[in-house]
């Protein structure tokens, strides 16, 4: 199992990224999803995450409105549209994979990517 982010960068203030992250060795249809973010010296922390079916979808608080968390099964490949971006938001973001959709919980993830650095600087 692999999963590979990308399109991380440097923006600008109110800019905007999308962040992908293509899975393989698993069906991605078949799992929850989940973006998690670490910023240096803080701990990780849930971003966003999708149920399987996309019933269920969960934001932190401080990117609700701005983010968004989308999958795109046939390409087995998820997604994270992030807009108004703030310097706040710099982190290494990570993307995961697993059965329980839980924020708090990051453990909970089964699979995990190895990171893409977004920074958020003028």
């Amino acid at each position: 199992v692999q999963l590979v982010e990308s399109g991380g960068g440097l923006v600008q203030p109110g800019g905007s990224l999308r962040l992908s992250c293509k899975a393989s060795g698993l069906p991605l249809d078949s799992y929850t999803i989940g973006w998690f973010r670490q910023a240096p010296g803080k701990e990780r922390e849930g971003v966003s995450c999708s149920t399987v079916s996309g019933a269920f979808i969960y934001y932190a608080d401080s990117v609700k409105g701005r983010f968004t968390i989308s999958r795109d099964n046939a390409m087995n490949t998820m997604y994270l549209q992030m807009d108004s971006l703030k310097r706040e938001d710099s982190a290494v973001y990570y993307c995961a994979t697993g059965h329980v959709c839980d924020l708090d919980n990051y453990g909970a993830m089964s699979y995990w990517g190895k990171g893409t650095l977004v920074t958020v600087s003028s």
